[in-house]
């Protein structure tokens, strides 16, 4: 999921959260559909700010991003290494 699809059903959670705290909700079927109706919510916003979560482009492949990050940090330690050996010498 792109990450503003993410942040926007983040909320949605969030403000549910706080509405069974602030409204003292019980039970399941009443804290779902309140859950229901804020991610509806949540979504008329961005509808009516012409954000259609469903056409947002994909989020970069989480492997791909821990790979790439892998190798930087490798190439962080190695430039690191030869750094410390140059400097003793």
């Amino acid at each position: 999921l792109p990450t503003f699809n993410i942040k926007s059903k983040h909320f949605a959670t969030e403000l549910t959260g706080h509405n069974v705290n602030e409204k003292d909700l019980k039970g399941q079927s009443t804290i779902i559909k309140e859950h229901i109706d804020n991610n509806l919510e949540v979504r008329k916003i961005l509808m009516k700010r012409d954000v259609k979560p469903e056409e947002l482009p994909a989020s970069e492949d989480l492997k791909k991003v821990q790979k790439r990050l892998d190798g930087e940090n490798k190439n962080v330690l190695k430039n690191g290494k030869r750094k410390e050996v140059a400097n003793r010498k």
